[in-house]
This record gives C-alpha cells, sequence and structure tokens, in this order.
C-alpha cells in the first residue's frame, strides 16, 4: 500500500514537472520569437524559466530516484559479490534520503525567511517564496523513497521488484 502510493506520488510530480518545463520551453520559444518579430520578449522571461526549471527539476527528482536513476560509479565495485553491492548502495540510499531531508527542511525554512523579508523577483516583482516552498514536496519524497529504498537493501533485497512494480 505504502509502496505503490509512494509510486504513484513519484510519477505525478514527474508528470507535473514534465509539464513545468514543457511550460518553460514554450515561454522561452514565445519571447525569442516575440524579440525577434516585435523587438518586446516577454519582461522577466529568464525569472519565471529559472523558477519553472527549478521547480520542475524538484518534482522530477522522486521518480528519477524511484527507477535508480542516478548517477552510479561503479568502478570500485565491479569486483565486488552481489551482498557487499547492496550494502553499499543501502548505505548510498540512506545517505542520499539524509541529504533530500535536509534539502527539503532548508526549502522550507528559507521559504519562510524570505516570505518574512517580503522578497520579489527584480523584473516582475513575484513572491520568492513561492519558489523555495515549491521545492520542499518533491525533495521530501524523494527522501521518503531513499529512504524505503535503503531498508529494501538492507535487508537484502533487489530493487529491481521496486522500480518495476506497477501502481
Amino acid at each position: 500500500m505504502i509502496v505503490a502510493t509512494l509510486r504513484r506520488l513519484a510519477l505525478a510530480f514527474a508528470l507535473v514537472g514534465a509539464a513545468a518545463a514543457l511550460a518553460a520551453a514554450l515561454l522561452t520559444v514565445t519571447s525569442v520569437v516575440l524579440r525577434a518579430l516585435t523587438t518586446r520578449p516577454i519582461q522577466g522571461d529568464v525569472e519565471l524559466t529559472q523558477f519553472a526549471i527549478a521547480f520542475a527539476i524538484s518534482l522530477t527528482v522522486p521518480w528519477c530516484q524511484w527507477r535508480g536513476a542516478n548517477i552510479i560509479v561503479d568502478f570500485f565495485t565491479r569486483r565486488l559479490r552481489a551482498a557487499r553491492v547492496r550494502q553499499l548502495d543501502a548505505v548510498g540510499a540512506l545517505l542520499i534520503a539524509v541529504m533530500f531531508a535536509l534539502l527539503s527542511w532548508r526549502s522550507g525554512v528559507g521559504a519562510v525567511a524570505v516570505y518574512q523579508a517580503g522578497e520579489t523577483s527584480m523584473i516582475r516583482s513575484l513572491p520568492m517564496w513561492w519558489v523555495y516552498a515549491s521545492l520542499s514536496p518533491g525533495l521530501a519524497l524523494a527522501a521518503l523513497i531513499a529512504l524505503l529504498q535503503a531498508g529494501l537493501l538492507f535487508q537484502g533485497q533487489s530493487l529491481k521488484r521496486l522500480q518495476d512494480a506497477t501502481p
């Protein structure tokens, strides 16, 4: 039940993240075309694109973690037994869970601080706390997924079955 819920959430977050990245791409193309045709681009297009891409990345990280699509350097572990590699992967998953949890927490704390300071973007004067706050959910979900993976790996289970599971 928990596994299926985490998988569905990760997939839903990834789809929203992909839509945000697509919106950023369309915004950029539109702004470039307007600049070429009318010399009047969309004001604040760069900051809007930055916001959208940060949001997109934070939402696609959980799916990346679920699929085990992070960069893995196996040069040093190629000759080790599968059980030892699984133990090292478990430690790695635990460490990345801690990192994602810290990033989520600090993004939330940063959102509160930026909100209290009333900080806005330079060109469009958009509240900056939105950006910080939007990063926390994806990073928190990635932390939960990595924690689940660490637990499974410490129990000697393979992540292949987890990654291939359908909701």
